[in-house]
């Protein structure tokens, strides 16, 4: 980002960025995540535009933030299947988005829950959908991956692995975590980046939409990272 583009984003305030969200996004039903919203888009090019103008950014980051997207939703329905996995533990939901995963986690009886996201909008959009689930969910905006693992005892990671270097820094930042003794849920439905080895703990059929993948539904999976 340019030294002219992180001083706009910089300038721009929190409670724009969520008046922001709120204009582009419409409450919607979570597809196969029962009693779920979130303030989500219909167009990704016409939001992704939206949201340069906005910060101000002549190249900014895909609004992941705007869509509920097949790897996530496979680990949101692994914890609705599951919701010992985070029952009183303290969750990370690392790269958030729209922030599902950490609602769905604080929903299902986290005892903690804190997001992470290096984009702005996401913070926002973070904030205006957990107002709307009724839950609390703290935030970072920073990538968690260039310091140790957080102190937790849940990580939990939807879709990271559809850019090779990302894909790269994430695994290795999930694996130490592991190794840690933290417990790792990655959602992934088969991107170009995910790595081989995992152990796969179930299989979905999520709904999703052409305007992210090349179908209106897609099988996606949750993997467990070990030490």
């Amino acid at each position: 980002m340019a030294a002219t583009d992180r001083r706009r984003v910089a300038a721009a305030s929190p409670a724009g960025l969520r008046a922001f969200v709120r204009r582009h996004t419409s409450p919607a039903d979570v597809p196969g995540i029962p009693g779920l919203r979130l303030s989500l888009a219909s167009d990704v090019t016409t939001l992704w535009r939206a949201a340069g103008r906005e910060l101000g950014q002549t190249d900014p980051p895909l609004p992941f933030w705007g869509f509920a997207w097949a790897g996530g939703l496979a680990v949101a329905r692994y914890l609705l299947d599951h919701p010992d996995e985070v029952a009183g533990r303290r969750v990370v939901d690392v790269a958030t988005g729209s922030g599902m995963l950490a609602i769905l986690a604080a929903r299902v009886g986290a005892g903690s829950v804190h997001a992470f996201d290096v984009d702005p909008l996401a913070r926002a959009a973070v904030a205006v959908n957990a107002k709307l689930a009724g839950v609390r969910v703290g935030f970072s905006l920073r990538d968690p991956t260039a310091s140790d693992s957080p102190d937790c005892d849940v990580l939990l990671a939807g879709d990271v692995c559809y850019e090779e270097v990302m894909a790269e820094r994430m695994v290795d930042w999930l694996r130490a975590a592991a190794e840690d003794g933290v417990r790792v849920l990655l959602g992934d439905p088969g991107r170009r980046y995910l790595p081989a080895g995992l152990e796969r703990l179930a299989t979905y059929t999520v709904d999703t939409t052409r305007e992210l993948e090349r179908s209106e539904s897609t099988v996606s999976a949750v993997y467990s990272i070990r030490a």
